[in-house]
């Protein structure tokens, strides 16, 4: 007899974004403006989960865990990226994420509520590319298999000219 396997679903790590801003400043110093947190770009037709831990936020206070998101997306006109849904996961906010116009970055703000009353806000930059049916540059270095090598980010290894 066949039986459908059931799965365990566990958001994926390498969609994760960390929270680190809640580092101590010694007294004197000045302070500077953290870089934006973003996430790997994704393809117009990916529909994948997208983390956002807030761990860091809630050092020192046990117990405390996501109660609510409010999460926005700019700019949001007709065909652009779209939350599908979320959920929480601890300190973890998940939201998957589809669609999204290719070469647009989108800013992701997630409003956070806590069990303790306390509210924290962030965005996070999400590039959309055109990932798939991507054509093969003439000076883009092949592997041995035929497929395109890449960098650490995406992008295509070239000869130079």
């Amino acid at each position: 007899m066949v039986t459908n396997a059931s799965h365990l679903w566990k958001p994926s790590a390498t969609r994760t974004v960390v929270l680190d801003s809640f580092v101590p400043v010694p007294r004197g110093t000045t302070v500077s403006a953290p870089t934006f947190m973003s996430w790997p770009a994704k393809d117009p037709n990916d529909v994948l989960d997208y983390k956002l831990d807030i761990s860091a936020a809630l050092v020192g206070n046990d117990g405390d865990l996501i109660k609510a998101l409010d999460v926005t997306v700019t700019p949001g006109a007709p065909g652009d990226l779209v939350m599908t849904s979320s959920a929480a996961d601890g300190a973890t906010a998940v939201m998957w994420l589809a669609g999204g116009q290719a070469g647009t970055v989108y800013n992701v703000t997630v409003v956070i509520g806590m069990s303790s009353g306390r509210v924290l806000q962030r965005s996070v930059l999400l590039p959309v590319l055109q990932l798939s049916n991507v054509p093969i540059m003439a000076n883009a270095i092949l592997a041995g298999s035929g497929l395109v090598l890449t960098d650490q980010n995406g992008n295509p290894v070239l000869v130079s000219p």
